[in-house]
């Protein structure tokens, strides 16, 4: 309301508090700080909690706390972006310690799966394992099996465990399925037993749902509000199961999507038969699920030169396909999309590359090779890919950047990867579970033990460890001529060269 000839000063128009702290909201880190050096009210006013608590939730740190869980929230975020940018500069120079979760000496390892740090692994010995990487305490609780017919001697082989915020699940070779709870112990709370031998086993990541492909049934088990198990669907497939995963978020009954060689399935409770894809004679190579989209391989004609390996993206709730990534000559090993970055995909291919996909332009942005045989598992997040190749190699990739940081190798096949802000886990499963010449009588713990495979788990957070806790490759004495060319100035010092 001021006359637009005279030119007044901001600082002559007094505007109550609330209004300064609604104008203050919209700048960003840079311009607070400015405007703390105008004057004392507009410091008091820059500095305010609730303008820095929200710009610590823009930027995703401490997204499930309030504005009364600290003091200075500035101070907050300035800790945070020093943690991040710690954590990012020890995974690109593999500054941390490894450990490796062993037990069972005697026995081979068969299926892992982990969720958020604890690792659940299977071994030939029937029995299943927890570690809970979080702690940095490896006392492993044994989850007891359900007792079997008298005489029956030793345990079945697990074929497959799954685990996610509270339950475990595992599935063993005579179709047994036993079922745990992660906060009320070690007996199982559920056990059903199939007639023949289990295929594919899922488990939802956020609920107490899981799903069972046995021959040519698929069977999908979920507790009720008392906490008694039923069976909310049985679908019949017309071929054998190849992968099965449960749809993520879905209120009301669980859904399931599963590939049976060259179908692939929508099971819903209301739709038992709905078939989202088939193309005769065109396998499905490797499949995930996210909330609302599906993505899996298929292997396409091989005398059709113009027709190469793709991935398909369905949408779940249209049941069309967006879009089709990928031209290939191998087939796609593995796909990783529930835990990709928004409108991004990752794939491992039999032609030893890994492919980092844009799924709104269907273009590959980043293929980087660096494994001897074909890539296993794949996870990526906003600047790097992990991957795992049947060798035995993990690889850690700069995305943006398209090179290879490092890599570590073990004799065996990986099978699972999974990682977060400042931890890895990593699993080696042999693809033979009887090595020659090993018995059941035999306790010699020494015997065998490059057959048994290993689970290796990672951690970056230097905060947690000793000052002089680095990975192997990096210890080194001083006194050595000869290094490594990860972190050089640990190995080798200048003054020697």
């Amino acid at each position: 309301f001021q006359n637009e000839i005279n030119e007044v000063p901001f600082f002559d128009v007094q505007l109550p508090y609330e209004l300064a702290l609604k104008i203050f909201q919209y700048l960003g880190k840079a311009e607070l700080g400015r405007c703390a050096q105008v004057s004392r009210t507009w410091k008091i006013l820059a500095e305010d909690e609730v303008l820095w608590y929200r710009l610590c939730q823009q930027e995703g740190y401490l997204l499930d706390t309030s504005i009364s869980d600290h003091s200075c929230w500035k101070l907050t975020l300035k800790n945070c972006r020093a943690r991040e940018h710690m954590l990012k500069t020890n995974w690109k120079n593999r500054v941390g310690a490894v450990s490796q979760l062993r037990y069972e000496p005697g026995r081979v390892l068969c299926d892992v799966h982990c969720c958020d740090g604890v690792v659940m692994a299977g071994y030939s010995s029937g029995e299943v394992r927890l570690w809970d990487t979080r702690t940095w305490d490896y006392a492993a609780p044994v989850l007891a099996a359900v007792a079997g017919p008298a005489g029956a001697g030793a345990l079945p082989h697990v074929s497959f465990v799954r685990i996610n915020s509270s339950l475990a699940v595992a599935a063993y070779e005579d179709g047994s399925v036993s079922v745990w709870s992660l906060l009320l112990g070690q007996e199982p709370i559920h056990h059903f037993q199939h007639n023949q031998r289990i295929q594919a086993l899922a488990l939802a990541p956020g609920g107490a749902a899981l799903a069972t492909a046995s021959g040519f049934q698929v069977k999908v088990e979920s507790p009720d509000d008392k906490g008694f198990w039923q069976t909310p669907g049985t679908f019949e497939i017309q071929k054998l199961v190849n992968f099965l995963n449960l749809v993520p978020d879905v209120p009301g009954r669980p859904v399931a999507v599963a590939a049976a060689e060259d179908i692939v399935y929508l099971l819903k409770a209301e739709d038992p038969g709905k078939i989202l894809h088939s193309v005769y004679g065109q396998p499905v190579t490797c499949l995930d699920v996210a909330a609302h989209e599906t993505a899996f391989g298929i292997k396409t004609f091989g005398w059709l030169l113009n027709e190469p390996n793709q991935i398909l993206l369905y949408n779940l709730e249209t049941n069309q396909c967006v879009t089709k990534v990928g031209n290939s000559i191998g087939d796609f090993s593995c796909v990783n999309l529930h835990s990709s970055p928004p409108n991004m995909l990752v794939a491992g291919n039999k032609d030893r590359r890994v492919r980092v996909f844009d799924l709104r332009s269907a273009e590959a942005v980043c293929s980087v090779y660096g494994h001897q045989l074909g890539v296993s598992a794949v996870q990526m997040d906003e600047w790097k890919i992990v991957s795992g190749g049947e060798e035995g190699l993990v690889c850690v990739w700069d995305q943006r950047m398209g090179t290879k940081l490092w890599e570590m190798h073990a004799r065996h096949p990986v099978r699972h990867v999974w990682f977060n802000s400042h931890s890895l886990i990593t699993a080696n499963i042999p693809e033979e579970k009887n090595p020659r010449g090993s018995s059941i009588t035999e306790d010699d713990h020494s015997l065998h033990r490059k057959y048994r495979g290993v689970i290796y788990s990672y951690e970056f957070s230097v905060d947690q460890l000793a000052v002089g806790s680095v990975l192997p490759i990096c210890r080194s004495s001083y006194d050595e001529l000869t290094g490594y060319n990860y972190n050089i100035g640990l190995a080798v010092p200048y003054d020697s060269i």
